[in-house]
């Protein structure tokens, strides 16, 4: 089943930073039913059967191979999402390396974490762009601050940064999850990259994600790191929020 994994996020096994450093896998949903044209996908398209099996399988491998438990999730409250880590934690309860042993960790659904929500001032004013330009289009023109009814794009990238580190794991060998969706990952990607235009050879799979990590007890005086198809990236978040 792993096979229908992105193999980068494999690989990214190996770049993880010692089991003292808590981390997030910030993540896209897994395999959904398909979408013809460029637009935003419904909200009612489901996990496939394939998508449902491969969240279970990756939570398990998961959790196994980096001695890790989970110990806080966060999601988009789409359904596809809410599934997505719950069959992550179900796998990963599966080899009993769930935290804690005791307890279900809870999924705490979020709204920053739903496509474009973290991004959008006025829906009304942002949503004909994205029909006209796509979700690849509608991305580079919020990374380059061009599109009225959004948030700046640091700030945006930002909230959902705040989200992260605020429930992050808290113990070593901690795991957290946040599941979301391709556009909020295609433009946090890009916006902390420093890139101004993405393509779609940027865009993020079904179930691949970006592991993050902060150091500093502070998050406004923190530093991000996270590991992405394979590189490592780092910035102060104190330097990205003069930015704006």
């Amino acid at each position: 089943m792993l096979d229908l994994l992105p193999q980068s996020m494999l690989k990214a096994i190996d770049l993880l930073p010692d089991a003292a450093t808590p981390v997030t896998l910030f993540t896209r949903h897994s395999i959904r039913e398909l979408l013809s044209g460029q637009g935003l996908a419904g909200y009612h398209l489901q996990l496939t059967p394939q998508g449902r099996d491969l969240a279970q399988t990756w939570g398990a491998f998961l959790v196994e191979q980096t001695d890790r438990a989970i110990e806080q999730c966060i999601s988009s409250p789409i359904q596809r999402c809410v599934d997505t880590a719950a069959l992550m934690m179900q796998g990963a309860e599966s080899i009993n390396l769930i935290y804690p042993a005791d307890d279900q960790v809870e999924i705490v659904e979020q709204g920053l974490l739903v496509e474009p929500g973290s991004f959008v001032v006025d829906i009304q004013q942002a949503a004909p762009y994205f029909k006209q330009q796509g979700a690849l289009g509608f991305i580079n023109s919020f990374v380059n601050d061009r599109l009225p009814g959004m948030k700046h794009p640091i700030t945006g990238v930002m909230d959902v940064l705040e989200l992260l580190y605020l429930h992050r794991a808290q113990n070593h060998n901690g795991l957290s999850l946040a599941v979301s969706h391709d556009t909020i990952l295609a433009a946090i990607l890009a916006v902390i990259s420093g890139r101004e235009q993405i393509s779609s050879t940027d865009w993020p799979e079904m179930m691949e994600g970006m592991f993050v990590w902060f150091e500093g007890e502070d998050f406004a005086e923190s530093h991000l790191k996270w590991i992405w198809r394979g590189q490592l990236g780092e910035l102060s978040i104190q330097d990205f929020a003069k930015q704006r």
